[in-house]
Protein backbone atom coordinates (compact mmCIF):
# COMPACT_ATOMS: atom_id res chain seq x y z
CA UNK A 1 0.00 0.00 0.00
CA UNK A 2 1.72 3.12 -1.21
CA UNK A 3 1.43 6.29 0.71
CA UNK A 4 -1.53 8.12 -1.37
CA UNK A 5 -3.72 5.41 -0.69
CA UNK A 6 -2.60 5.40 3.09
CA UNK A 7 -3.19 8.97 3.19
CA UNK A 8 -6.45 8.83 1.70
CA UNK A 9 -7.62 5.61 3.88
CA UNK A 10 -6.37 8.06 6.75
CA UNK A 11 -8.83 11.05 5.77
CA UNK A 12 -11.34 8.27 5.58
CA UNK A 13 -10.77 7.33 8.44
CA UNK A 14 -11.22 10.81 10.30
CA UNK A 15 -14.63 11.20 7.93
CA UNK A 16 -16.03 8.38 9.48
CA UNK A 17 -14.52 9.32 13.64
CA UNK A 18 -16.75 12.85 12.64
CA UNK A 19 -19.67 10.70 11.62
CA UNK A 20 -19.43 8.30 15.01
CA UNK A 21 -19.38 11.47 16.77
CA UNK A 22 -21.99 13.64 15.49
CA UNK A 23 -24.67 10.49 15.28
CA UNK A 24 -24.04 8.42 18.39
CA UNK A 25 -22.07 10.84 20.64
CA UNK A 26 -25.40 12.97 21.68
CA UNK A 27 -27.40 10.15 22.53
CA UNK A 28 -28.65 10.66 26.90
CA UNK A 29 -27.64 6.76 27.31
CA UNK A 30 -23.98 8.10 26.10
CA UNK A 31 -23.87 10.56 28.40
CA UNK A 32 -25.75 8.77 31.38
CA UNK A 33 -22.65 5.52 30.56
CA UNK A 34 -20.23 7.43 29.83
CA UNK A 35 -20.51 11.00 31.99
CA UNK A 36 -22.99 10.13 34.72
CA UNK A 37 -22.24 6.44 35.88
CA UNK A 38 -18.69 6.89 36.93
CA UNK A 39 -19.86 10.04 38.89
CA UNK A 40 -22.09 8.14 40.72
CA UNK A 41 -19.98 5.41 41.46
CA UNK A 42 -17.28 7.57 43.05
CA UNK A 43 -19.58 9.23 45.01
CA UNK A 44 -21.07 6.48 46.22
CA UNK A 45 -17.47 5.13 47.14
CA UNK A 46 -17.15 8.71 49.10
CA UNK A 47 -19.96 7.93 51.09
CA UNK A 48 -18.71 4.87 52.43
CA UNK A 49 -15.07 5.44 53.77
CA UNK A 50 -12.97 7.85 55.51
CA UNK A 51 -11.70 11.10 54.14
CA UNK A 52 -8.72 10.76 51.48
CA UNK A 53 -6.37 12.78 49.79
CA UNK A 54 -7.45 14.66 47.03
CA UNK A 55 -4.62 13.00 44.81
CA UNK A 56 -5.82 9.57 45.59
CA UNK A 57 -9.42 10.65 44.27
CA UNK A 58 -8.90 12.40 41.29
CA UNK A 59 -6.06 9.70 40.01
CA UNK A 60 -8.91 7.66 40.16
CA UNK A 61 -11.96 9.63 39.05
CA UNK A 62 -10.00 10.33 36.02
CA UNK A 63 -9.10 6.68 35.60
CA UNK A 64 -13.11 5.88 35.97
CA UNK A 65 -13.93 8.90 33.57
CA UNK A 66 -11.14 7.81 30.64
CA UNK A 67 -12.79 4.28 31.02
CA UNK A 68 -15.68 4.47 31.09
CA UNK A 69 -15.97 7.43 28.17
CA UNK A 70 -13.86 5.70 26.17
CA UNK A 71 -15.90 2.31 26.46
CA UNK A 72 -19.27 4.00 26.25
CA UNK A 73 -20.35 3.95 22.76
CA UNK A 74 -17.42 1.56 21.04
CA UNK A 75 -19.26 -1.65 22.15
CA UNK A 76 -22.43 -0.70 20.26
CA UNK A 77 -21.32 1.24 17.11
CA UNK A 78 -21.47 -2.05 14.56
CA UNK A 79 -24.46 -3.62 16.32
CA UNK A 80 -25.81 0.15 15.74
CA UNK A 81 -24.25 0.16 11.60
CA UNK A 82 -25.76 -3.65 11.35
CA UNK A 83 -29.50 -2.67 12.11
CA UNK A 84 -29.78 0.56 10.20
CA UNK A 85 -27.81 -0.86 7.78
CA UNK A 86 -25.05 1.75 7.34
CA UNK A 87 -22.54 -0.61 7.88
CA UNK A 88 -23.30 -1.99 3.96
CA UNK A 89 -23.14 1.65 2.64
CA UNK A 90 -19.61 1.80 4.33
CA UNK A 91 -18.34 -1.51 2.92
CA UNK A 92 -19.63 -0.72 -0.74
CA UNK A 93 -17.60 2.78 -0.75
CA UNK A 94 -13.69 2.65 -1.40
CA UNK A 95 -13.19 2.21 2.24
CA UNK A 96 -10.79 -0.04 3.58
CA UNK A 97 -12.07 -2.27 6.92
CA UNK A 98 -9.31 -0.66 9.14
CA UNK A 99 -10.84 2.33 8.01
CA UNK A 100 -13.60 1.60 9.71
CA UNK A 101 -12.16 0.11 12.71
CA UNK A 102 -9.84 3.04 13.16
CA UNK A 103 -12.61 5.41 12.42
CA UNK A 104 -14.42 4.05 15.55
CA UNK A 105 -10.93 4.12 17.34
CA UNK A 106 -10.85 7.92 16.88
CA UNK A 107 -13.88 9.13 17.82
CA UNK A 108 -14.12 6.78 21.25
CA UNK A 109 -10.71 7.90 21.84
CA UNK A 110 -11.69 11.69 21.29
CA UNK A 111 -14.54 11.83 23.39
CA UNK A 112 -12.82 10.18 26.44
CA UNK A 113 -10.29 12.54 26.36
CA UNK A 114 -12.65 15.47 26.16
CA UNK A 115 -14.20 14.34 29.24
CA UNK A 116 -11.69 13.40 30.93
CA UNK A 117 -10.39 16.92 30.36
CA UNK A 118 -13.34 17.81 32.57
CA UNK A 119 -12.79 15.54 35.46
CA UNK A 120 -9.07 17.08 35.29
CA UNK A 121 -10.18 20.78 35.31
CA UNK A 122 -12.41 19.04 39.13
CA UNK A 123 -9.23 18.20 40.44
CA UNK A 124 -7.97 21.38 39.66
CA UNK A 125 -10.76 22.92 41.45
CA UNK A 126 -10.59 20.86 43.71
CA UNK A 127 -6.89 21.42 44.42
CA UNK A 128 -5.36 18.51 42.96
CA UNK A 129 -2.11 19.51 41.03
CA UNK A 130 -0.30 16.89 39.45
CA UNK A 131 3.66 16.89 39.91
CA UNK A 132 4.26 15.58 36.68
CA UNK A 133 1.26 16.72 33.89
CA UNK A 134 3.35 15.73 30.26
CA UNK A 135 3.08 12.60 31.73
CA UNK A 136 -0.46 12.41 32.65
CA UNK A 137 -1.18 13.58 29.79
CA UNK A 138 0.48 11.25 27.14
CA UNK A 139 -1.22 8.45 29.39
CA UNK A 140 -4.58 9.74 29.00
CA UNK A 141 -4.16 9.58 25.20
CA UNK A 142 -2.64 6.08 24.90
CA UNK A 143 -5.23 4.95 27.78
CA UNK A 144 -7.86 6.22 25.15
CA UNK A 145 -7.03 4.50 22.62
CA UNK A 146 -6.30 1.18 24.55
CA UNK A 147 -9.81 1.47 26.31
CA UNK A 148 -11.30 2.46 22.75
CA UNK A 149 -9.78 -0.68 21.42
CA UNK A 150 -11.60 -3.13 24.24
CA UNK A 151 -14.84 -1.48 23.65
CA UNK A 152 -14.30 -1.93 19.82
CA UNK A 153 -13.58 -5.43 20.51
CA UNK A 154 -16.48 -6.54 22.70
CA UNK A 155 -18.60 -5.55 19.66
CA UNK A 156 -17.24 -9.02 17.77
CA UNK A 157 -19.54 -10.43 18.06
CA UNK A 158 -21.55 -10.68 14.70
CA UNK A 159 -25.21 -8.89 16.18
CA UNK A 160 -27.35 -6.65 14.99
CA UNK A 161 -28.99 -6.24 18.51
CA UNK A 162 -27.02 -3.78 20.65
CA UNK A 163 -28.35 -4.91 23.96
CA UNK A 164 -26.38 -8.39 23.67
CA UNK A 165 -22.98 -6.12 23.52
CA UNK A 166 -24.07 -3.81 26.48
CA UNK A 167 -24.99 -6.51 28.61
CA UNK A 168 -20.99 -8.60 27.56
CA UNK A 169 -19.92 -4.76 27.59
CA UNK A 170 -21.08 -4.56 31.58
CA UNK A 171 -20.17 -7.54 32.72
CA UNK A 172 -16.96 -6.85 31.77
CA UNK A 173 -16.07 -3.06 32.73
CA UNK A 174 -17.52 -3.22 35.97
CA UNK A 175 -15.07 -6.39 37.66
CA UNK A 176 -11.77 -3.96 35.88
CA UNK A 177 -13.44 -1.24 37.72
CA UNK A 178 -12.90 -2.75 40.96
CA UNK A 179 -9.62 -4.90 40.43
CA UNK A 180 -7.96 -2.13 38.98
CA UNK A 181 -6.99 -0.47 42.00
CA UNK A 182 -9.48 2.65 41.47
CA UNK A 183 -11.15 1.79 44.85
CA UNK A 184 -8.99 -0.21 46.73
CA UNK A 185 -4.95 -0.39 46.12
CA UNK A 186 -3.43 -3.01 44.85
CA UNK A 187 -1.49 -4.25 47.40
CA UNK A 188 -4.51 -4.52 49.68
CA UNK A 189 -6.72 -6.39 47.08
CA UNK A 190 -6.94 -10.72 47.77
CA UNK A 191 -4.62 -12.69 46.06
CA UNK A 192 -6.99 -13.74 42.80
CA UNK A 193 -7.78 -10.13 42.82
CA UNK A 194 -4.19 -8.93 42.38
CA UNK A 195 -3.88 -11.11 39.55
CA UNK A 196 -6.29 -9.98 38.07
CA UNK A 197 -4.93 -6.78 38.23
CA UNK A 198 -2.49 -7.50 36.71
CA UNK A 199 -4.10 -8.19 33.25
CA UNK A 200 -6.38 -4.96 33.43
CA UNK A 201 -5.17 -2.27 31.36
CA UNK A 202 -7.08 0.25 33.40
CA UNK A 203 -4.36 -0.41 36.57
CA UNK A 204 -1.73 0.70 34.81
CA UNK A 205 -3.41 3.51 33.25
CA UNK A 206 -4.44 4.29 37.27
CA UNK A 207 -1.08 3.54 38.47
CA UNK A 208 0.22 6.13 36.34
CA UNK A 209 -2.16 8.96 37.37
CA UNK A 210 -1.42 8.34 41.02
CA UNK A 211 2.47 8.57 40.35
CA UNK A 212 1.41 12.05 37.91
CA UNK A 213 -0.37 13.40 41.57
CA UNK A 214 1.81 11.83 43.73
CA UNK A 215 5.23 10.75 42.68
CA UNK A 216 4.03 7.25 44.30
CA UNK A 217 3.49 4.26 42.36
CA UNK A 218 2.44 0.31 42.70
CA UNK A 219 5.00 -0.05 39.95
CA UNK A 220 8.10 1.52 38.08
CA UNK A 221 6.70 4.10 35.83
CA UNK A 222 8.09 3.42 32.71
CA UNK A 223 6.96 -0.64 33.70
CA UNK A 224 3.52 0.84 33.66
CA UNK A 225 3.77 3.50 30.02
CA UNK A 226 5.22 0.31 28.14
CA UNK A 227 2.50 -2.55 29.55
CA UNK A 228 -0.13 0.14 28.48
CA UNK A 229 1.14 0.28 24.95
CA UNK A 230 1.78 -3.31 24.92
CA UNK A 231 -2.15 -3.59 25.36
CA UNK A 232 -2.55 -1.48 22.68
CA UNK A 233 -0.86 -2.40 20.10
CA UNK A 234 -2.00 -6.06 21.36
CA UNK A 235 -5.81 -5.01 21.58
CA UNK A 236 -5.55 -2.86 18.24
CA UNK A 237 -4.45 -5.86 16.40
CA UNK A 238 -6.76 -8.43 17.67
CA UNK A 239 -9.87 -5.93 16.77
CA UNK A 240 -8.70 -5.64 13.30
CA UNK A 241 -8.12 -9.47 12.99
CA UNK A 242 -11.36 -10.11 14.03
CA UNK A 243 -13.51 -7.26 12.96
CA UNK A 244 -11.96 -8.50 9.41
CA UNK A 245 -13.45 -11.82 10.02
CA UNK A 246 -17.11 -10.56 11.42
CA UNK A 247 -17.79 -8.01 9.27
CA UNK A 248 -19.29 -10.07 6.13
CA UNK A 249 -21.64 -11.67 8.28
CA UNK A 250 -23.07 -8.37 9.51
CA UNK A 251 -24.19 -7.83 5.83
Amino acid sequence: MNIRVIQEQARRAFAIAKKDIRIYYYKPPVLISGVLMPIFLYLAFLMGNKPLPVSFLIAGLLGMTLFFTATAVSPVIFPWEGQARTLERLISCPVAPESIIFGDMIASSIFGIVITTIALGIGLVMGAMAIHWALLLSAIILGALCFSAIGILMSVPPTAVPQNIMLLSTLIKFPLIFVSGIFIPIDQLPAAGRMVALISPLTYFTDIARFSYTGEGVFPVFVDIGVLLLFTIILTIAVVVLHKKTMPLRI
